[in-house]
């Protein structure tokens, strides 16, 4: 019993020290470290041709689009404060002209018991858009609809139905110039992967059923106003001074950030922070040492009077040594391709 005990214990522990140290990118960290430094985050995207089944899509679109750009700084600041990044952009244009240039298919995917809609770009329009903005990458979030079966249960948990729920969901994905998907989300480099909904827009009727004395329970859509009511629902921002952010963002954003986190290696030497560029005339990768200090000259014994003679040429000083040539800083990074990871056994 006690070294089933240590077993358990030595798993727990191995799996706390080690568990940290996932790699949530298609890429190794250290090709992530050096070739993907600037990042813009563009506009959040509304897809109106998706599966939204609500009768009054049209407000559903609308509710989307103003809560997307009321809550897509909230996301660009948490990035930010990662210091995963050297720099964190917002991409400045129209989110559905964007969509609109950038966007060529969008399918339903069913990948790992994960169902969710995936996104292709325009590569040309791509990499025209990150030389304009001189960016490394661009992270790209969607709030699609989308029809799943799920279980559903009651108020009291007595009871469920299990059938198709029609959904807003949200994806986001970060491609390279060249249009290699660096890291999206869902993430399925997980061990487990997972995918939470955005908002559910339809619910069973357990209480009219049970009024109308019958097992058979419809499936309803929400109002209106109760969907903007659930977009409402806001909570204070975790960046210091940043407004209120919707609670239904809030969830997603925690998901992402858990899984844009780059590890640090247990047993090497920690990262070092970024140094803030220096002015033009300072040296920005070397300091040379300064020079040493020359030794302390003797002080002379005063010489006895003697008779006055020619005044001997003051001794001119030293001729300072030449500087030496300074070293040069590290080679610039090279735009080479980031040659993606294979994906995670499904």
């Amino acid at each position: 019993m006690r070294i089933l005990f240590r077993l358990a214990l030595l798993m727990v522990v191995t799996g706390a020290l080690f568990g940290c140290a996932h790699n949530y990118y298609n890429i190794p960290q250290e090709t992530l470290e050096k070739k993907v430094r600037t990042i813009g985050v563009a506009p959040f995207f509304a897809d109106p041709d998706s599966d939204i089944r609500h009768p009054d899509k049209a407000a559903i679109l609308s509710i989307v689009r103003a809560y997307n750009l009321k809550n897509e700084k909230e996301l660009v600041a948490r990035i930010r404060s990662t210091g995963i990044f050297y720099a964190v952009r917002p991409v400045s244009a129209d989110p559905d002209r964007l969509f609109t240039t950038l966007v060529w298919n969008r399918e339903r995917r069913d990948d790992a018991r994960i169902i969710y809609n995936k996104y292709f770009f325009k590569k040309d329009d791509l990499k025209q858009l990150m030389t304009d903005n001189g960016l490394d990458a661009v992270l790209f979030v969607t709030v699609s609809g989308l029809t799943k079966p799920a279980k559903v249960y009651s108020s009291n948990f007595l009871s469920y139905l299990e059938t198709d729920y029609n959904y807003l969901s949200l994806s986001a994905v970060m491609l390279d110039r060249e249009g290699n998907t660096i890291w999206e989300y869902p993430n399925f480099r997980r061990d487990v992967p997972s995918y939470p909904m955005f908002l559910s827009l339809q619910y069973p009727d357990f209480d009219e059923a049970a009024a109308n004395l019958t097992e058979k329970v419809d499936v309803k859509f929400k109002t209106v106003a109760g969907v903007n009511a659930a977009f409402a629902k806001s909570e204070p921002s975790s960046v210091p001074n940043g407004p209120d952010v919707s609670t239904l963002y809030v969830k997603q954003f925690d998901e992402m950030l858990a899984l844009l986190k780059t590890y640090k290696p247990l047993f090497s030497k920690e990262k070092e922070k970024e140094t803030p560029p220096a002015p033009a005339s300072a040296p920005v990768y070397y300091t040379p040492p300064a020079a040493p200090a020359a030794p302390a000259t003797p002080a002379l014994a005063p010489a006895t009077p003697q008779a006055a003679a020619p005044a001997a040429p003051a001794p001119q000083p030293a001729a300072a040594p030449a500087t030496a040539p300074a070293t040069a800083g590290p080679a610039p990074i090279t735009s080479g391709d980031i040659v993606p990871e294979q994906p995670a056994a499904k």
